[in-house]
């Protein structure tokens, strides 16, 4: 029982308080107009940020009433009229709570007035029935819609009745029109399924990236500590051995082929290290950039290269290595299987995307089935987010395009 009085107090405050809060509401649209009108264009977004505290206020009690946690929205503008303009424009919420002016104002009066009725009519029967004699005898009291008052007997009896059909109507009623009006404000206000998914899928993306550029700069820094320590510390035992073999008299035999043996094996150790390494994180990344790399690797190419490079902006470690790696790998296949004369390679930055485009003369008829190196460059930018478009007709010429998303 005092659970559900509960209920029935709370669902007739939450219908009560909406009613002139909806009434407000009404005037909403024609301020951010008229506001905009006279202010200008640094209105709206203000005007549209005071909307977003009306509407987060609805939104928390709302899921006060139906007992449910919420995440709160931003409330903030950025600074500057330029992105507080962007973030209006793009910022779904601005809209959703467009929409939800209209659905507070459709709901919220009517269901506020069905509360007004039902518990005005409850109080108000109680209170006339016990003073029914205040009405002039011309004009008496009527109950029940209709039928006059005029005697305590029909006072307390018409009182009661009415009295009770409201509060009946306000017991059972309210608490379940109060939650029909909070669910549908919290649907308003709540991001939808297909919302929720992008906003995750974007979450994700922009973990993913943050992974792949701290992967990118432990590589780096990995690749640092390899070259500057493991790698001088094998140069120096290889000169040592070699030194130590050219002080060996001539008849030391077994010791003399030990030397010998670990000599050459520091060596091949050192050879290995420079293979792993250059797998790993191109040094030449870290000493010119991606821009001087891409030169360096177009000149050693095997086959004429001609290198066209725009101006990429900043780009992450990650993205970096794999545009060095996918013009290296292109670059060799074409070396080896296209025939062509002349390759060009050209770098530029299209808005987000890095685009990588290597084009040769060659003869053309790329089969990537035939392991020609193309599933390697498609994992590479698939490891990104990036596309490959390989055109290769035959008879040339051969066009690989890649683009990489490098949003910052």
């Amino acid at each position: 029982m005092k659970e559900r009085q509960r209920h029935v107090g709370h669902g007739s405050w939450y219908l009560l308080v909406g009613l002139p809060t909806a009434m407000v509401s009404m005037l909403i649209l024609p301020l951010l107009v008229v506001g905009t009108i006279i202010s200008g264009l640094t209105a709206l977004p203000v005007l549209m940020r005071a909307l977003r505290h009306w509407s987060e206020w609805h939104r928390r009690r709302a899921a006060a009433l139906l007992g449910i946690d919420i995440r709160p929205r931003p409330t903030e503008l950025p600074k500057g009229l330029g992105a507080q303009w962007r973030h209006l424009l793009d910022d779904t919420e601005n809209r959703r709570d467009l929409r939800w002016v209209l659905r507070h104002v459709v709901t919220g009066l009517p269901a506020g007035l069905a509360a007004l009725a039902c518990v005005a009519t409850a109080v108000f029967s109680v209170a006339a029935a016990l003073l029914w004699q205040l009405f002039p005898q011309e004009e008496p009291l009527r109950l029940l819609g209709a039928v006059p008052v005029d005697g305590w007997g029909t006072a307390l009896a018409l009182g009661v009745v009415q009295g009770a059909g409201a509060g009946s109507l306000t017991w059972w009623a309210m608490p379940h029109l109060a939650r029909m009006h909070a669910r549908s404000t919290v649907a308003a206000l709540e991001p939808s399924a297909e919302d929720r998914l992008a906003k995750r899928v974007g979450e994700l993306a922009d973990s993913r990236a943050g992974v792949l550029d701290a992967h990118g700069a432990e590589l780096s820094r990995i690749e640092r500590d390899l070259h500057d320590g493991t790698q001088a510390r094998l140069v120096a035992i290889a000169m040592r051995l070699g030194l130590a073999r050219e002080e060996l008299p001539d008849d030391s035999g077994a010791l003399a082929k030990l030397l010998q043996e670990a000599h050459e094996g520091a060596e091949e150790a050192m050879t290995e290290l420079r293979e792993v390494i250059r797998t790993m994180y191109p040094p030449i990344l870290a000493d010119r950039g991606l821009q001087g790399a891409v030169s360096a690797v177009a000149a050693g190419a095997g086959i004429p290269a001609e290198v066209e490079l725009g101006e990429l902006g900043r780009l992450s470690a990650a993205v970096e290595a794999a545009a060095y790696f996918i013009v290296a790998e292109t670059l060799t296949n074409a070396a080896k299987h296209s025939g062509a004369t002349r390759v060009t390679v050209r770098l530029t930055r299209q808005d987000a995307a890095l685009l990588v485009e290597v084009t040769d003369d060659g003869l053309g008829g790329v089969d990537e089935t035939l392991g020609t190196g193309v599933i390697g460059i498609r994992r590479r930018a698939a490891a990104l987010d990036g596309t490959v478009l390989v055109s290769s007709p035959a008879g040339g010429p051969t066009a690989v395009t890649v683009e990489l998303p490098c949003a910052s």
